[in-house]
């Protein structure tokens, strides 16, 4: 019977600085010669990586209350729109917002703006009330005048992700950057081997209350993300093969750093941004050794025409292939460039795993479990009576 480990069998060796703690790709690369149990004997703790764009994340700020107070019923940051409908002075700003008369500045730009330190102009209107008289106000603020500076992304870390294509005779400009006519470019996302949610698939560690490096500090999962789908397909060793599952994090962004939260504008297409998160896997028995194990070759992921309506799917390539430099599609070689920086996965996987090996950080049983077996509905056009 292979070895299994308690969470709190490896916190204890990780205080007393006796825990093993590896890569994703070192475990990959010593999986070569060893077995599942062998691994689970040696190896206590596996750190995972990425660094992408990731649309779907945002802030929640409190910015405090002037004299006299203002119900904030219309607010905008260097000009970039807020969501106002959180009380008085909170606001949620969303990565993408953009402003109207500047749309390649966005709401991430407003968050690495505020992360660095540098002035934000606040401006906000209120009808005004007895208990919030104020009607209108500008003013500037940065990191140190706002209350809660809160990081929320309530879908980040994609299971794996679509290689775009495009074969038709025009470019088209899309989050997955710009691509080529005819076949002449290949962009991919995620970073294989790395990547936190393909090392482990069906979520035996991650769930709700997971401990994560988040934007160069710790985080937190707090909720399956939006567009968890677990019944796409997988291949062989059970790994989805095109966009699966997600999580939504939280952490306090004054803790963090404009290095791993960084806003992004893709031409003709808009504002992303950035994030920076790396999660440690325990390696708590032979099966979660095995899932650890993958490495660049059995990770495959589908090529999507992303110039055709409904991206049709052309082929299926191993991460191994798209880290090469080409893959061929339709018997065509194309060359493959990453929208996500492997560089940048690399260094939060090491920063990690320093953090374990001092005992600064610890893994964390989730709270709750995600659930099974989900899928997503779609948005169907139905006729909208205009009475």
């Amino acid at each position: 019977m292979s070895k299994t480990k308690s969470y709190e069998e490896i916190n204890q060796k990780l205080k007393a600085g006796k825990a093993v703690v590896l890569t994703a790709e070192e475990v990959a690369e010593m999986a070569k010669e060893m077995s599942p149990e062998e691994i689970v004997e040696k190896v206590d703790v596996v750190t995972t990586a990425t660094f992408g764009a990731m649309c779907s994340s945002g802030a929640i700020i409190n910015f405090g209350h002037a004299d006299p107070p203002i119900r904030m019923e219309k607010i905008r940051l260097n000009g970039v729109p807020c969501y106002e409908g959180l009380a008085a002075v909170d606001s949620y700003i969303g990565a993408t917002a953009c402003d109207p008369d500047n749309p390649e500045y966005g709401g991430a730009h407003v968050i690495q703006d505020l992360l660095e330190g540098k002035d934000v102009v606040l401006e906000a209107w209120g009808k005004g009330t007895d208990c919030y008289p104020r009607k209108h106000i500008k003013t500037k603020i940065n990191i140190n005048t706002i209350n809660e500076f809160t990081l929320f992304n309530p879908r980040n870390a994609y299971q794996n992700y679509n290689v775009a294509v495009n074969t038709t005779s025009t470019i088209k400009y899309t989050y997955m950057g710009s691509l080529l006519p005819n076949l002449r470019n290949a962009t991919y996302s995620t970073s294989g081997e790395l990547s936190p949610l393909l090392n482990d698939p069906e979520f035996k560690t991650i769930g709700l209350g997971t401990r994560i490096f988040l934007g160069g500090t710790q985080g937190f999962v707090v909720w399956p993300g939006t567009q968890f789908h677990t019944t796409k397909p997988k291949n062989e060793l059970g790994i989805p093969v095109t966009n699966a599952a997600t999580i939504a994090v939280m952490g306090n962004l004054k803790e963090m750093s404009a290095d791993y939260i960084q806003a992004a504008s893709y031409e003709k297409y808009g504002v992303s941004m950035f994030v920076g998160i790396g999660i440690p896997i325990p390696v708590l028995n032979a099966d979660i050794a095995k899932r650890v194990s993958i490495n660049n070759s059995q990770i495959e992921t589908s090529v999507l025409d992303y110039g055709t309506v409904g991206t049709p799917k052309l082929g299926q390539v191993t991460y191994e292939e798209l880290q090469s430099g080409t893959i061929k599609v339709k018997g065509k070689k194309i060359r493959t460039a990453p929208v996500a920086s492997l560089k940048k996965a690399r260094k939060i996987a090491d920063e990690l795993k320093e953090w374990l090996k001092n005992g600064n950080f610890e893994v964390t049983k989730p709270v709750q479990m995600f659930p099974s077996n989900t899928s997503l509905n779609g948005l169907k056009e139905t006729e909208v009576d205009n009475d």
